[in-house]
């Protein structure tokens, strides 16, 4: 079977363990060569009765299961409903809260947020490929502020801190194309000048809002700079910041409509997977969106001390 394109079809499919495990070999090994995660030795052997592979060479975790080495790992959990709420974060446009997700699947509050934020790291693009390059569309470049009023925040969270203790986003969008967005510490020249070098191919024209402060000195960097002043318009031709302002609407849509109140030490991973959204839109209802979120989820892992804080995360 083809990937599930519906909900129904995706709660059918990976009722069965071994279309679970069919489809995340189909991912994991696509030569069809199954390989050991501790050892790295190749062909081990399949056992039917108890669903797990057995590397040919002793040592231990010589048995190892579908899940090790990836997001799934040392989780009780079924694949069946690991898949399907895979399946639910991947294609719900404003997202789905881990309330949603426990009472849809059968799981505590905690394990369902738990397990979205696992799903989210596989959301995450490590891509080094730059946008804007070999003079495609101009890159829009805006910032925006993430958090509640001031005089709606508890004393100790808003004295001291500049913009109110809102965090701050920093957002880049190649017209037509992909859309890649970071939380930065400040927004600062530097801040904002290394992530537009690290993101951002030389010789390519960007359009930035008139924070001149900030801005200034992109074009030393090889960049056309443009610049649309909002005190005086907000379109001028081409030159403008609309489509950054469009995925700022969609972020915001998510984050204050669905998951209501979100740290700030967790707000980079709800900003990724708008952004994997964003970048795999048109692959939604051909089940593009959930291959692809699957295969980037083999080879990390995060526990939940390194959620919460209590421990560094694990090197690969």
């Amino acid at each position: 079977m083809d990937t599930p394109k519906t909900l129904q079809e995706a709660i059918v499919y990976f009722a069965n363990p071994d279309n679970c495990i069919a489809y995340l070999s189909s991912k994991r090994w696509r030569n069809g060569v199954v390989v050991c995660p501790p050892c790295g030795a190749r062909d081990a052997k399949y056992m039917p009765s108890r669903r797990v592979w057995q590397c040919k060479i002793r040592h231990p975790k010589s048995q190892f299961s579908i899940k090790v080495g990836t997001i799934y790992e040392d989780s009780p959990i079924g694949l069946d409903k690991w898949l399907a709420a895979t399946w639910m974060i991947n294609n719900c446009k404003n997202g789905v809260s881990s309330y949603e997700i426990a009472r849809a699947i059968g799981v505590t509050q905690k394990s369902a947020w738990f397990m979205l934020h696992r799903i989210r790291l596989a959301m995450q693009d490590s891509s080094a490929e730059k946008i804007g390059g070999n003079g495609k569309a101009p890159v829009e470049i805006d910032e925006t502020y993430i958090g509640g009023k001031p005089l709606n925040m508890h004393k100790r969270r808003r004295i001291g801190k500049k913009w109110g203790g809102k965090a701050i986003v920093m957002g880049m969008l190649e017209r037509g194309s992909q859309v890649r967005a970071a939380v930065i510490p400040a927004a600062t020249r530097p801040a904002l000048h290394g992530n537009i070098l690290k993101n951002v191919a030389a010789g390519a024209q960007i359009i930035t809002d008139d924070l001149a402060s900030s801005y200034n000195g992109l074009d030393r960097d090889e960049y056309a700079h443009e610049v649309i002043n909002h005190t005086v318009a907000y379109v001028r031709g081409q030159i403008h910041t609309n489509g950054i302002e469009n995925f700022w609407s969609l972020l915001k849509r998510g984050l204050h409509g669905t998951y209501i109140n979100v740290e700030p030490e967790h707000l980079g991973r709800y900003v990724d997977e708008q952004v994997f959204r964003y970048n795999n839109r048109k692959n939604i209802g051909d089940g593009g969106r959930l291959d692809k979120c699957v295969s980037q989820g083999i080879g990390k892992r995060l526990t939940y001390k390194e959620l919460t804080g209590k421990t560094k995360p694990e090197a690969f």
